[in-house]
């Protein structure tokens, strides 16, 4: 697999978690962790079934225990930050903060072996996180609380195991794809165990709500991770990384088009700025089309 493909595999990650608000909003009023353990079992089964039936199970299941690790840290050590996150302090802030990971990634990746950190990449990453502030400018006003400051803490924690999680994935490159979906049913128990204690049970009410739960398995909470480890692992991991900045970007235009949120004039100059970081930080591999 070329480089250029593995970077656009990976940009359908992208693509896929721009959906999550959105369907999550149709999943109802289920709490966070039953909603994770219900999604990410979905993802782990159906990537588990795939990998079966293409004869990849037994390289998958040898893993060494650091693979282990930084996969199930990564995904449920992320996503149980964000969750607390959320449930502490404002969204809007809390997102705000836990979207430095782009730009994490990006400068992480200055780490890595044969990787060199140009100034268009910072650039990029940094127009990137100008536009999300942007994005998010309108939610002003809140009275911040001491209450507060642990879920500020876990939104930027948050963005530090997630942004390591993907630079880490490329030094364990030898660690096959396919080993994502046991790290997903990982995630999954994980995620049961703590609703089990700390929240109380809300079944979906329609077909409606199933249906959602069922495409967050299968998208973006089960494919686009795949797509992201072969994206962080084969990739330019610094253009996946300043183009996640479109992410929130793409998510609230998929709440407009929905009916969940309004367009305005900030979402607008924010989509110049993010876009605009992308493509700076995209240069290289335009150039390498040429």
């Amino acid at each position: 697999m070329t480089s250029r493909n593995a970077t656009l595999i990976g940009l359908t990650a992208i693509v896929m978690w721009s959906l999550l608000a959105v369907l999550t909003v149709a999943t109802g009023r289920i709490p966070a962790f039953q909603l994770a353990a219900m999604t990410f079992a979905v993802g782990g089964l159906v990537g588990s079934a795939t990998v079966l039936l293409r004869g990849g199970a037994a390289r998958a299941s040898r893993l060494p225990a650091i693979a282990w690790a930084v996969g199930i840290g990564g995904l449920f050590g992320y996503h149980a930050l964000y969750f607390l996150s959320l449930r502490l302090a404002p969204p809007a802030e809390a997102g705000l903060l836990n979207y430095l990971w782009p730009l994490l990634i990006v400068l992480f990746s200055a780490l890595l072996p044969g990787e060199r950190l140009a100034r268009h990449h910072v650039v990029g990453a940094l127009l990137g996180l100008a536009g999300t502030v942007l994005l998010f400018a309108g939610n002003t006003g809140v009275q911040y609380t001491p209450a507060q400051i642990p879920g500020f803490v876990a939104a930027f924690v948050a963005a530090f195991v997630w942004a390591a999680y993907s630079v880490l994935s490329r030094k364990l490159k030898a660690v096959p794809t396919d080993a994502v979906a046991g790290f997903c049913l990982a995630t999954a128990l994980l995620a049961a165990i703590v609703h089990l204690g700390a929240e109380t049970t809300v079944w979906p009410e329609s077909a409606l709500q199933w249906l959602a739960i069922l495409l967050l398995g299968l998208g973006p909470v089960g494919a686009a991770f795949f797509a992201w480890d072969v994206g962080m692992k084969h990739g330019e991991i610094r253009v996946i990384g300043a183009a996640s900045y479109a992410t929130p970007l793409l998510s609230t235009g998929f709440l407009i088009v929905a009916g969940y949120a309004q367009a305005t004039m900030a979402i607008a100059l924010a989509a110049l700025l993010i876009a605009g970081g992308g493509l700076i930080a995209a240069k290289d591999l335009f150039r390498r089309r040429v």
